[in-house]
């Protein structure tokens, strides 16, 4: 792009897309993943209770993403273990971030200006892993537009795809903390990056890969130390998330749903109730009438028998 040999751009995003993330950008993803599991509830106390259950779910945080992947594309998932070296060094920081004596290496590592360092040195990490998994799927199926953005974004936020996964290695059952029902920022920053990645890499964004890498790493280092300033967990994205899901997904409301279904429920048993009375009212004239006759039918006797008894005293009168 000129805009980017006018400011002078070009030579840092070359530089940038061929910066190696070994050693140094490695550590800081391996060292900030265990750092999110320890922070979890209940992880210090399974980590004295079962060390290799701590250890399965570091490696889950810190290999989540390739082993998701893995299976997504009918690969071995236990490939992304296959580096002997990056296994041991996350193993190492996995063993001194829980059991380092005197808590030394957790206790500097929370420090905030080497937390904010960290942190800004694992969303670098996030470009290349969407990328490598974009370009992984682009070489098995060429015009899987879907396929890439899918793989990109196992590849770039597996972890917290399959946290119900390593929730179930530590003992713990929370469906509700589903990643696909709320999803985190990290989350959502990762589907965005494998969907423009994967419109580079069909030739439907028209931009150069490494300018895009450089657009992309700088957004996520921006805004990710921003938020780790401010303290704000809530996504930049949100008004605009709402102003979507109230345009196209908001659908009727549950209370105006539970109010028509009063409505007709009220209106049918009122309608039921006058259709009730209309008998009662029509058969009122001839109950009445029956009634009078009955009536009547329980008077006559007595008449008859005041009539009997009154012709009974005049006879016995004549007699006398």
């Amino acid at each position: 792009m000129d805009l980017f040999r006018v400011l002078n751009l070009d030579e840092l995003s070359h530089g940038l897309a061929g910066l190696s993330m070994f050693p140094y950008f490695d550590t800081a993803h391996y060292t900030v993943s265990v750092m999110a599991l320890r922070e979890q509830p209940g992880a210090l106390e399974v980590a004295r209770r079962s060390p290799f259950a701590c250890w399965f779910s570091s490696m889950l945080y810190c290999f989540g993403g390739g082993i998701l992947s893995g299976l997504m594309m009918a690969e071995a998932p236990i490939a992304p273990l296959s580096n002997s070296i990056n296994v041991l060094m996350a193993s190492v920081i996995w063993y001194l971030v829980f059991y380092c004596p005197q808590d030394m290496v957790y206790s500097c590592t929370a420090l905030f200006p080497v937390r904010l360092v960290l942190t800004g040195m694992k969303e670098v990490t996030r470009t290349w892993k969407v990328l490598g998994g974009v370009a992984e799927a682009h070489s098995k199926y060429k015009d899987g537009l879907l396929v890439m953005i899918a793989i990109g974004w196992a590849k770039g936020a597996g972890g917290g795809l399959i946290s119900n996964f390593e929730q179930l290695v530590r003992g713990v059952w929370k469906p509700e903390t589903n990643e696909l029902l709320k999803m985190t920022y990290p989350t959502k920053i990762t589907l965005i990056g494998a969907v423009l990645f994967a419109l580079q890499q069909t030739q439907y964004l028209a931009i150069q890969k490494h300018h895009l890498m450089l657009l992309y790493t700088v957004f996520t280092v921006v805004n990710k130390t921003s938020m780790t300033l401010t303290g704000s967990s809530s996504s930049p994205f949100a008004p605009i998330e709402s102003v979507v899901h109230r345009t196209f997904f908001a659908g009727p409301s549950p209370s105006f749903t539970s109010e028509t279904k009063t409505s007709v429920v009220k209106k049918g048993t009122g309608e039921s109730l006058d259709r009730a009375a209309v008998p009662e009212t029509s058969k009122a004239p001839g109950s009445s009438s029956k009634t009078a006759a009955h009536n009547r039918g329980k008077g006559s006797p007595k008449k008859a028998k005041v009539q009997s008894e009154s012709t009974e005293t005049e006879s016995c009168k004549k007699s006398d």
